[in-house]
């Protein structure tokens, strides 16, 4: 009797995990997800019709869906990193790119209503939740791929590259042979992820361990991050070790990085790869634009966008077999709303700003196309 009744009991557990962990409903039974971020372009410039990035305006929009109306959420470069992982709105210092590697200080013991940590600082205290905190808590997997990281380990660690809380952190620059940036990797400034020395060192790693990954769906984390160094992301527009930056370098590396994603078997079976950026140029109201009725931090010292509501259109291309060749989608969504639709795949609930009514989950206007045969499991 007792074991039939553990059996039963497990099964109870088993049951409700696999429940929480289903898509919402609507969406596809997606359950690898690739997120590819470059820097700095707003989308009048990446997706014109003579870009310097030819394969991303144009050759994988024809392969997938185009979202015209996508938006980052501030200026500089952290807060939107931050943002896409946890729903944390820009504060003072995460806009400035976080030159110290300080802790956040908070102004109330609690996070607000809206799931904000109120105050300033740059290393967030263990109560705000992540993205990674929800997947490993409902039994999915993850991992972060970041260009050079560890090239140097004068400069930061191989893996979980970061200098100690409180340091000041030279990672901001590039330099001949090392062009990681720690503020291009947000999962660094969690003391929920980095307080564990071993989970974070397995699972921010550096970028060449991920084609090893994709050999197999099995070994292919549901979660995967890509932050290319500051030449291939685009941020340097002359690189230090000599090559052309800007649209013509991200260009290159996603011709290079981007067919091992979409030739893997994790991706073919039941993947998506969404390639965006962190924010515009900062110029004219495009630069600094907003949607999604985005809302700045509570007491914040300045605007999200600095000199606008937010970080600027900057367009976002997104790749799977869910999703019809040629799509082209005029709906708004921004960084918050791409971490409620990751969470709504794998069936957690929306963290910070991302709970909000304003960013909505990726819709029938994105996902337009039939399974093409059953996910991977």
């Amino acid at each position: 009797m007792f074991l039939r009744a553990s059996f039963l009991c497990l099964g109870a557990v088993l049951a409700a995990t696999e429940a929480r962990a289903a898509p919402a409903p609507g969406l596809p039974p997606i359950r690898h997800v690739f997120v590819l971020v470059l820097e700095n372009t707003s989308y009048s410039r990446t997706f014109a019709p003579h870009s310097d990035a030819p394969y991303l305006a144009h050759t994988l929009p024809a392969r997938g869906a185009l979202l015209m109306q996508y938006f980052a959420i501030g200026h500089a470069s952290l807060d939107n990193y931050v943002a896409m992982v946890s729903g944390q709105a820009p504060n003072h210092e995460t806009q400035l790119d976080c030159p110290t590697f300080s802790d956040f200080r908070l102004s109330a013991p609690a996070l607000d209503p809206s799931g904000q940590a109120l105050g300033a600082g740059c290393v967030y205290p263990p109560l705000v939740r992540t993205l990674p905190d929800q997947l490993e808590a409902a039994g999915f997997t993850w991992k972060a791929y970041m260009e050079d990281m560890g090239n140097d380990p004068h400069r930061e660690p191989a893996t979980c590259g970061h200098v100690p809380v409180g340091a000041a952190d030279p990672t901001s620059l590039a330099q001949r042979g090392d062009q990681y940036a720690a503020k291009h990797d947000p999962f660094v400034y969690f003391h929920s992820l980095i307080d564990n020395q071993a989970r974070c060192e397995s699972h921010v790693v550096n970028l060449a361990r991920l084609p090893a990954d994709l050999a197999s769906a099995a070994t292919t984390p549901n979660y995967v991050f890509i932050t290319p160094n500051l030449c291939n992301d685009g941020h340097d527009a002359q690189c230090v070790d000599g090559r052309t930056g800007g649209l013509v370098a991200i260009d290159a590396f996603l011709r290079q990085w981007v067919p091992l994603i979409l030739d893997s078997p994790a991706y073919q079976a039941d993947g998506m790869l969404i390639v965006t950026f962190d924010e515009g140029d900062g110029v004219g109201r495009e630069g600094s634009g907003a949607c999604c009725g985005e809302q700045p931090l509570a007491g914040a010292r300045y605007a999200p966008g600095f000199n606008g509501p937010g970080g600027g259109r900057v367009g976002a291309v997104v790749l799977s077999p869910f999703v019809k060749a040629g799509t082209v989608s005029a709906v708004p969504y921004n960084h918050y709303a791409l971490l409620k639709t990751v969470e709504a795949i794998f069936g957690l609930e929306p963290l910070g700003y991302a709970a909000a009514a304003g960013p909505r989950v990726f819709g029938a206007d994105v996902f337009s196309a039939a399974a093409p045969h059953p996910p991977a499991r």
